[in-house]
Order: C-alpha cells, then sequence, then structure tokens
C-alpha cells in the first residue's frame, strides 16, 4: 500500500513539473516593468519576443497608479478601457496565452495608454523541434559571421524557449519513468 502511495505522489510531482515546462514566462517590459513613464515601448518589446500558446505574461506594477486592462483591437487603437474584456489590479498579474492571435493590453489610469502603455501580443502556436531546419553548411571560403548584439537583449528577454521545445520529451521521459515505477508497484 504505501507502494501505491508513492507511486502516485511520484506521477503527481511529474505531471506538476511537465506542466511547469509548458510555456515560457515573459515580464512585461523586462526589468522596468509595466510602467507610464515612457521608458518602454511596449510594442517595441513585443516585437522581439516569439510569443506562443502556453507562454505566460507578468504584469509587474504599482496598483495604486496602475492596472491592466485586456481590450478589443478597436479598443486598444482608441485608448478606450471602458469597455475592457477583463481588468487586472493585483499589481503583479499573470496571463497565460490559451490561442493563437493578438491580445490587446493597456493601461486604464487617464492619460496612461496615451502615454504609451500599451501592448499588443501577438500569440502564435509552437513549432515543434523537428521542424526547425538545422542550419545549413556555408562554402568553402565563404563565411559570413552573424554579428551579435548582446547588449540589445536584457537578462529577461533571453528565457530560455529550450523548456517549450523540449516538453514533450521531459512528458515522454516522465510518463516512462512512472510507468516503469508503476510496473513494480503491480
Amino acid at each position: 500500500m504505501a507502494l501505491r502511495n508513492i507511486a502516485a505522489l511520484v506521477l503527481f510531482v511529474m505531471m506538476v513539473l511537465c506542466g511547469a515546462c509548458s510555456g515560457a514566462v515573459y515580464r512585461v517590459g523586462d526589468s522596468d516593468g509595466w510602467i507610464s513613464r515612457g521608458l518602454v515601448d511596449y510594442n517595441k518589446w513585443a516585437s522581439t519576443k516569439d510569443f506562443h500558446v502556453g507562454d505566460t505574461l507578468t504584469f509587474a506594477y504599482n496598483n495604486q497608479f496602475h492596472n491592466v486592462m485586456q481590450v478589443s483591437d478597436q479598443d486598444f487603437q482608441s485608448c478606450n478601457a471602458t469597455s475592457a474584456i477583463a481588468a487586472y489590479t493585483s499589481g503583479s498579474d499573470t496571463f497565460t496565452l490559451k490561442r493563437p492571435g493578438h491580445f490587446y493590453f493597456l493601461c486604464g489610469a487617464p492619460g496612461h495608454c496615451q502615454a504609451g502603455q500599451k501592448v499588443d501580443i501577438e500569440v502564435t502556436l509552437p513549432v515543434p523541434e523537428s521542424m526547425i531546419p538545422s542550419p545549413s553548411p556555408s562554402p568553402y571560403g565563404s563565411s559570413s559571421p552573424s554579428v551579435s548584439h548582446p547588449e540589445e537583449m536584457s537578462p529577461s528577454s533571453t528565457l530560455s524557449i529550450a523548456p517549450t521545445l523540449n516538453s514533450s520529451k521531459l512528458g515522454f521521459a516522465a510518463t516512462a519513468f512512472v510507468l516503469g515505477l508503476l510496473r513494480f508497484v503491480f
């Protein structure tokens, strides 16, 4: 009986761990967070990311001065927060991207959206690792090194996509482990 309880506990823990690896977490505005002082161009920030179904957005802000309103495209364009789809006011709000498409967010405090505190998040389906083409070798004698600009990337924008791409492998390994364990229990 104790072994059966251990197996159930292991199965539960593995399911939780696999669920935690299913998507990336992005802090909107990176280290600056969700502010209205014009320090962050949120749409430029979003354009440097690849958002996928299963990813999570975190809005961090001072809730005495800001909020997060999910709105339609039309309300986003006109900075209208009066008919919001959803309103968030905790100061540390998370939003899981559950479908492909556009998600529009703005701050509903007077003047904040007009000052640029709004973001259009475009979400796509994740691409399976097997569908990502491998780089082809360059012809002999010609080399064009790729230029990297690490100063343009903030630490939080380098969140690993690997957990999203490899979660199926982790899930398979966890399932195989639990099934192997259950074989000894029963």
